[in-house]
């Protein structure tokens, strides 16, 4: 095939006998022989989403270059540079695609230097369609379980504490109506969004409520928490690294912008991301490619972005802690997730479905929420918002009952007259990590915060 022409198909349907992932894989093959490229693309294309040829390895290079593919179908014998040769090429500088080889010519020597090359399998000539389209979907399979054992690492690592909510904004509320109302309308709007609030609001349980009304539901949703990656990792988190690209990088791997292709992208605490690594992130919004530490090459990405921050960025900017280019690019369409103390009887709402789930999940009796209970909560300011009732309501459960002090017998958690909301959150906070004995990583974790937020309002009532 000649020039850059893709042929694209209408959409695929799922073919049960080689999987779901299939229908939506993008396929690049490359042989010299026209005869065989029309074979695989007349076996593949009705089947895939995407499919393009090459007629040689530098034609194949330049669409790597353009568009990405989930997996390389390569000839091994041809002109100029074999397939073997190039693959280890491409995977020198940067290419994490599946690679099948094929050829004519089976022996030993050439298996071995084809995994060596990085090759996933190794396909015969002649072979059937059958051959074909069962390789493409072993690759698949192992592409997908990769990528979603790597983003399953991650949410574990930072496991949601709205994991029983997911995809649910609950609630009543007028303020939350509206909230849900917005994220319907901009979900479908391949638009950025920035979703805005204090900790513990919801931003999470937004942003996967904005993937699943979105057109990309069926592709993945990948959360990652700017604030838990050390500073001098980020980089190489989010844009992969080749192998050799710094010390200890034994193999290269792809970065969560590479996991999240074709789905949306969660950059949750944007306002804790690096100086260095925020330049490097505007570029990727506004060209869609991202460079792996250590690469020569731009891999084209195809993905939604969705931000969230606890943080006042404007003021960020103004502090020179954040960058106001990035600033105006992200905030294109801001979405405010009310606190809990603004939702009116919400808190009731929630603090029966977190009984009824956290009750199944631990596998305990539901402790009674009675009136007393209801009062505290109705009149409570809740600083940790959803994320601190959904402690609360765990940590019932495992005592057996409510503490004490929600109750109101020592009312520390109440608001009382004349007391401002500051001075609520301030008593309330102290008297955790007086219970904690001072340990601010499980003050934080009571509290549904993190602790840096800890951090930086002890330093404000310490100045």
């Amino acid at each position: 095939m000649q020039g850059d022409a893709a042929r694209k198909t209408s959409v695929p349907e799922r073919d049960p006998e080689f999987g779901p992932w299939l229908a939506q894989a993008s396929i690049l093959i490359v042989d010299d022989e026209p005869g065989m490229r029309n074979f695989l693309v007349r076996t593949l294309g009705p089947r895939c989403s995407h499919i393009e040829e090459a007629a040689d390895t530098d034609e194949a290079s330049r669409k790597l270059d353009a568009h990405h593919f989930d997996v390389v179908i390569l000839d091994n014998i041809m002109p100029g540079k074999n397939g073997v040769d190039w693959l280890a090429e491409q995977r020198a500088i940067g290419f994490f695609a599946e690679a099948i080889l094929i050829t004519a010519f089976a022996d030993l020597e050439t298996a071995i230097q084809a995994l060596r090359a990085g090759a996933v399998d190794f396909v015969l000539k002649p072979f059937r369609s059958n051959q074909i389209l069962n390789s493409v979907a072993r690759c698949l399979d192992r592409m997908r379980l990769q990528r979603e054992n790597f983003v399953l690492r991650y949410e574990l690592k930072a496991t949601s504490d709205h994991i029983l909510l997911r995809d649910r904004l609950i609630g009543a509320s007028r303020v939350i109506g509206e909230v849900r109302d917005t994220i319907a309308r901009v979900a479908p709007l391949p638009t950025s969004v920035l979703l805005t609030g204090e900790s513990g609001t919801g931003k999470e349980v937004a942003a996967r409520s904005l993937h699943t009304l979105s057109d990309r539901a069926e592709k993945p949703f990948v959360p990652v928490n700017c604030a838990a990656i050390p500073p001098d990792m980020i980089e190489t988190e989010l844009f992969g690294h080749i192998k050799g690209a710094f010390t200890g990088a034994e193999n290269g791997r792809e970065g969560l912008f590479t996991h999240a292709q074709g789905g949306t992208l969660f950059l949750d605490e944007i306002g804790e991301m690096p100086l260095a690594t925020q330049s490097k992130l505007l570029r990727v919004i506004e060209d869609r490619r991202v460079r792996p530490v250590g690469s020569e090459r731009e891999v084209p990405v195809d993905l939604r972005f969705v931000f969230a921050t606890n943080a006042d960025l404007q003021k960020e900017v103004e502090k020179g802690r954040f960058r106001a280019d990035l600033f105006y690019r992200i905030n294109v369409m801001q979405i405010h997730l009310p606190p809990l103390r603004d939702r009116g009887n919400d808190v009731q709402e929630l603090a029966d479905l977190f009984m009824q789930k956290l009750s199944q999940q631990l596998g305990m009796p539901k402790v009674a929420i009675d009136a007393p209970v209801r009062a505290a909560l109705a009149r409570y300011a809740w600083p940790g918002n959803v994320r601190e009732l959904r402690n609360l309501i765990e940590r019932s459960l495992i005592l057996g009952k409510f503490p004490d002090d929600f109750r109101g017998q020592r009312g520390p958690q109440a608001s009382l007259a004349g007391e401002t909301l500051d001075d609520v959150e301030r008593r309330h906070i102290l008297a955790v990590l007086e219970e904690a004995g001072g340990n601010r990583d499980e003050a934080a974790r009571r509290l549904g915060i993190s602790r840096k937020t800890i951090d930086r309002k002890c330093a404000v009532w310490n100045g």
